[in-house]
């Protein structure tokens, strides 16, 4: 009776998930590819809550795992090759930070797991995932879906700026996600009765080009379009929007917290805090092909008062109401 007992118990304690994770460390460390298109920098508030999501679930670096990082710097034709690294080094899973570092992961594998956090567009269109509901590969993660809410944030700048009647958009025709914005923000800013002006920006250097060719349009405020990379100009485009007194919108709030007007889009540090969780459970032993891909279920309005008052725009009573965050 107590062999039984005893077996018994340790039966039921192989099931336990502290147990396990306390029997792997007594082997070699998984190691967690990190791949992203930008800079450490760049996204200096994604990577804590990434690592946020892993130590819910149980996970901390350098006991229970290992991450190794690659940075494409902004230059994206850099990360099929640093995917390739990743792939080489026999990673236990990588994590995309982007819809392109995302496209470049999958490239380069189809048996290692592939956690996306930050895809932009919809993943089975870029074929990343066969559904949303059973991804069917190596892939799965959380799309945010932005590409598809340009329309929106366009209709929102018009709200800000009504009188606006001429409106820049800066766009990165490198993006796969890009395609949506061509083909759609046209129609909507007719639809609105407003002139829509392009600038394409695929690298650094064409930023300052892109902007200046939006002051000879006479464009009259300033929607930019969701890439990654344009987290790195954040300060440059907000400086330059200040300066014409242009009224702009971006997808992520990190565009008004670094002195731009306002942003309208999905909060993506609780995007990398999930991806944490679901990298977790695949070193655990689960599966990306059993593990649904997820889309925010709310989007965040972020408005920044101190630069309306400086550029002199009074915003509309009712799009204040409306906004989840003030800033002051």
């Amino acid at each position: 009776m107590r062999r039984r007992t005893f077996l018994a118990g340790i039966l039921a304690g192989s099931a336990d998930p502290r147990l396990a994770l306390a029997q792997r460390r007594s082997g070699p460390l998984p190691v967690i590819g990190f791949l992203h298109s930008l800079t450490h920098q760049a996204v200096a508030k994604r990577v804590p809550a990434f690592h946020q999501g892993l130590r819910e679930a149980g996970y901390d670096d350098g006991r229970d795992f290992k991450i190794e990082y690659r940075w494409a710097e902004g230059r994206y034709d850099r990360l099929p090759g640093l995917a390739r690294e990743l792939v080489d080094r026999q990673v236990s899973v990588i994590v995309a930070g982007s819809t392109v570092a995302a496209v470049a992961a999958k490239a380069a594998t189809s048996q290692l797991p592939i956690v996306f956090a930050g895809v932009g567009g919809d993943p089975v269109k870029l074929g990343l995932v066969s559904s949303f509901n059973r991804p069917g590969g190596n892939v799965t993660g959380f799309t945010i879906l932005t590409a598809t809410l340009g329309t929106k944030r366009l209709e929102i700048l018009t709200e800000m700026a009504p009188a606006a009647s001429t409106i820049g958009a800066l766009v990165n025709p490198s993006n796969p996600n890009s395609e949506v914005t061509l083909r759609e923000l046209p129609k909507a800013a007719a639809t609105l009765g407003r002139k829509l002006v392009f600038s394409p920006v695929r690298s650094a250097a064409d930023v300052s080009p892109a902007l200046q060719a939006l002051v000879d349009q006479k464009v009259e405020a300033l929607l930019v379009d969701a890439d990654p990379s344009f987290m790195t100009y954040l300060k440059q485009i907000s400086s330059l929007a200040a300066k014409h007194a242009w009224p702009a919108i971006f997808e992520f709030r990190d565009f008004p917290d670094a002195g731009g007007l306002m942003s309208y889009g999905p909060n993506n540090n609780d995007t990398y805090r999930q991806a944490g969780g679901y990298v977790a459970r695949i070193l655990r032993g689960e599966s990306p092909a059993d593990l649904p891909v997820q889309a925010p279920t709310r989007y965040e309005m972020i408005i920044n008062l101190r630069t309306a008052r400086a550029i002199g725009i009074t915003v509309p009573p009712m799009l204040l109401a409306r906004a989840d965050e003030v800033i002051e």
